[in-house]
């Protein structure tokens, strides 16, 4: 029995959220603190090649994007509520980059699972835009899901076993810090 079986079948839903916002690592250590999260797995969406490498998609030849797929708990935490820290942990408004990462594979996109959540995720950009949160548009897809890759197994996890590296502490650790002040009643205890 799968694990998505396993959580119905104790009675509870679960939803699914595909989420690119720049390296899957930064992402994936960010859904891992939040409370309602059951499970974070960093891989590729949105391209044309079956079953990518994380060399192939570095190429920008793919066309994916690096994604985080996030199994939550409805009733815990809201959808709205998992795309308000999408917003507040990456850089909507840079296309194809986040900070020094450059490339097709590090846009901001969300893959919708549902018709709500496309309304959901269009409704939030609104919002956002509405109130001009940033000086620049916001420049990030909302696209139908089709298919999750999961990365290689050493992308799984990055940040717990490699938090020295100076990736992490320069680019990583910041943006966890920055998380944890602004969604400080969201963190799991």
């Amino acid at each position: 029995m799968n694990q998505e079986n396993q959580t119905q079948a104790l009675g509870r839903r679960t939803e699914v959220a595909t989420l690119g916002g720049g390296c899957f690592w930064c992402l994936e250590a960010v859904y891992s603190e939040l409370t309602g999260v059951e499970h974070v797995e960093s891989g590729y969406s949105g391209g044309t090649v079956a079953h990518p490498s994380y060399h192939e998609v570095c190429t920008g030849r793919t066309g994916h994007a690096e994604v985080v797929q996030i199994r939550f708990d409805p009733e815990a935490i809201s959808y709205r509520e998992i795309l308000e820290v999408f917003f507040d942990i990456h850089d909507p408004t840079t296309l194809n980059r986040q900070g020094a990462d450059l490339g097709t594979q590090y846009r901001s996109e969300i893959f919708f699972h549902s018709p709500e959540q496309r309304a959901v995720a269009e409704g939030t950009i609104q919002r956002l835009t509405t109130a001009q949160v940033w000086d620049a548009p916001i420049v990030t897809k909302v696209t139908p899901f089709t298919v999750f890759y999961k990365a290689e197994d050493y992308h799984q996890e990055y940040y717990q076993g490699n938090k020295g590296q100076p990736y992490c502490r320069v680019v990583i650790t910041p943006k966890l810090t920055k998380f944890r002040k602004l969604h400080l009643e969201k963190l799991r205890v």
